[in-house]
């Protein structure tokens, strides 16, 4: 699962000044930005939503192949499908609050300032429901592909393996240090994300829709 996926939804997006930004040109250029925001999450959505069913395929093919001693695997496959569903769900609520093309400017633009806050919250809680997730799941996978090796393993392969110490230091060093620092970037980016795209996008959306406001 690509854990940068938020990130590129709002690089696809031009930069936003933020508050100061002409509002001429915001209400010029609204209704393009709206229709590309919800272009790239629907994107974003169903690529996520995919690439979790694939996982949960790729963990249930090697239960199956490990045979019953790998029952674990439910869990991380549960996992894997949990967050396959949240972007489901996604989709779901934004279905049911799109609005026409009719609709008058002002509500088309209390919905996107809705919709910014709802990204915001997720990007900046994306451990709390994608990150954990996920690490669960890869520990629970990893952690029953040991005991599925201790239960099965040939004579003399875990003393061929201690005598391999690069292969153990590689596997240490990819659970120890290469794991980590990958979870710390994918919540690095998707902050990043929030403070220089999301948050400037707000401002100038407020600044709009109190003008509108102001007009009518």
């Amino acid at each position: 699962m690509n854990w940068s996926d938020y990130e590129a939804v709002w690089k696809r997006q031009e930069l936003p000044v933020g508050a100061g930004a002409d509002l001429a040109a915001l209400k010029e250029t609204f209704e393009k930005k709206r229709r590309k925001l919800a272009a790239t999450l629907f994107a974003r959505d169903l690529l996520e939503a995919s690439a979790g069913v694939v996982v949960a395929g790729v963990f249930a093919y090697s239960w199956w192949h490990m045979g019953k001693e790998a029952w674990p695997m439910a869990f991380a496959i549960a996992l894997i499908l949990g967050i396959s569903g949240f972007f489901i769900r996604e989709r779901f609520r934004t279905h049911r609050l799109r609005l026409g093309p009719d609709a008058p400017l002002v509500a088309k633009v209390e919905a996107d300032v809705a919709e910014l806050h709802r990204q915001r919250y997720l990007l900046l809680n994306i451990w709390s429901w994608y990150l954990l997730p996920c690490g669960g799941a890869i520990v629970i996978a990893g952690a029953t592909v040991m005991r599925v090796l201790i239960i099965k393993a040939p004579p003399g392969f875990f003393s061929a393996l201690r005598g391999n110490p690069a292969a153990l230091a590689w596997v240490i060093f990819y659970v120890a240090v290469v794991l980590p620092l990958c979870f710390w970037g994918a919540w690095k980016i998707n902050r990043r994300a929030v403070l220089k795209q999301i948050e400037p996008r707000l401002r100038e959306l407020e600044d709009l829709h109190q003008a509108l406001l102001s007009q009518s």
